[in-house]
């Protein structure tokens, strides 16, 4: 018989009922340090005070009114994310997925409004993840993704991720943008290197293009700037946004320029929840916490001091680690055991980490971790290799 809730999951046996700060407490009263921050969304902790009031208090004023009439929440929020970044305009959806839908009807309605409605082309890379949404597997591309969902919605190029040749080689007279995540979260924790984003930008701007960046992961103070692509020195035409926006509230966003965003009139999109007074109020919290010169130097020191230890950590455990990649506070542990066995020896010892491609463990602390959460990270963590070890020993 099938379960009352749709068994797509491969859900761990954990049952969390309370979160403070990096913990989560389980029902039987356990506390586990929590390095997943719910896949890179609570980025201030969970219960964070600023959030916890920023909600309540409007939950007693006002929760949902729709988009046929103005909110001052979602203006406020729009115009906080125009301050900070490169956009010119915002529109609020409830999702990654929702916000990668947008990106590509953005991008194409941006080329049929200037009369060349035959450039509908995207270009993606191998490993990409864009979300589970016909756009966004398709945009992705991979069989893992695709399979069993045919037919594909048509309009993407997919090209080797690094392989900077394979891009200019797959432009033509259909090409409108280029997709990319700065930094690969779901692909194995890949980040893109500043030269090749460039050299991306270069491209759009040589060839007409739009760059479109997605940072629905690796957006919002995770790798020590507001936004990734600030390391590079580049601006995108259209950013994706979700997961830290919200701090664990369901809340994502496009970002645009007004060239970019400028076929995006009046009845061409919309979302009934994007935007919601809820929401939109504890983005404002969010985003008043982390955009701040001394948050984000707090994020590039404990990324640091956490790397510093993870090379330790690899160190004694050569049998288990490879290697430690990434940016800011999204790393990822290459592993030579399985990953998921890694995982799960965490689990055993109570630390929380996520499973990625090409054999990773992602490490995705809430950017308020302590030092003293950093030290409680790496004697879980060395329990749990030295778990594995012993399995690897006895097999």
């Amino acid at each position: 018989m099938i379960p009352s809730v749709l068994p797509t999951y491969n859900r761990a046996p954990l049952t969390f009922v309370k979160g403070e700060g990096t913990w989560l407490t389980e029902a039987d009263g356990r506390r586990f340090l929590d390095l997943g921050a719910g896949i890179a969304v609570n980025a201030l902790g969970h219960a964070h005070p600023a959030l916890v009031n920023a909600l309540t208090e409007q939950a007693h004023a006002l929760w949902h009114v729709s988009n046929l009439y103005n909110i001052p929440q979602q203006q406020a929020l729009a115009d906080k994310l125009v301050e900070h970044t490169f956009a010119d305009t915002v529109f609020f959806t409830n999702s990654g997925t929702e916000s990668c839908e947008l990106a590509v009807k953005m991008a194409r309605k941006y080329f049929y409004d200037k009369d060349q409605p035959e450039r509908v082309e995207i270009i993606t890379f191998d490993g990409s993840f864009h979300g589970r949404s016909s756009a966004g597997i398709a945009a992705a591309g991979s069989e893992k993704m695709t399979k069993g969902f045919g037919p594909l919605l048509p309009g993407f190029v997919h090209v080797t991720f690094g392989d900077l040749d394979g891009v200019t080689n797959a432009i033509t007279d259909k090409t409108a943008a280029i997709l990319i995540e700065p930094i690969q979260g779901e692909g194995g924790i890949r980040p893109v290197p500043d030269a090749e984003l460039k050299a991306l930008r270069q491209i759009c701007d040589d060839n007409g293009l739009l760059l479109i960046l997605d940072e629905v992961q690796c957006g919002v103070g995770r790798t020590g700037k507001l936004f990734a692509h600030e390391w590079a020195g580049i601006t995108p035409d259209i950013m994706m946004v979700a997961k830290g926006i919200g701090g664990g509230f369901p809340l994502g966003a496009i970002l645009a320029t007004e060239d970019a965003a400028k076929g995006m009139t009046a009845g061409t999109h919309g979302s009934t929840y994007g935007g919601n007074p809820l929401g939109c109020a504890v983005g404002c919290a969010v985003i008043d916490q982390v955009a701040t010169p001394a948050f984000l130097e707090g994020v590039n020191r404990k990324a640091g001091m956490l790397r510093q230890k993870l090379e330790g950590l690899i160190a004694d455990h050569p049998d288990v680690f490879e290697e430690v990649r990434g940016a800011g506070l999204m790393l990822g542990l290459k592993c030579k055991a399985t990953n998921t066995d890694v995982v799960n020896a965490g689990y055993d010892n109570e630390v929380i980490t996520v499973p990625a491609a090409d054999n990773v463990i992602r490490l995705l602390p809430p950017l308020t971790l302590t030092e003293d959460d950093i030290a409680q990270a790496m004697i879980r963590l060395d329990k749990a290799a030295a778990q594995v070890e012993a399995s690897l020993e006895s097999a």
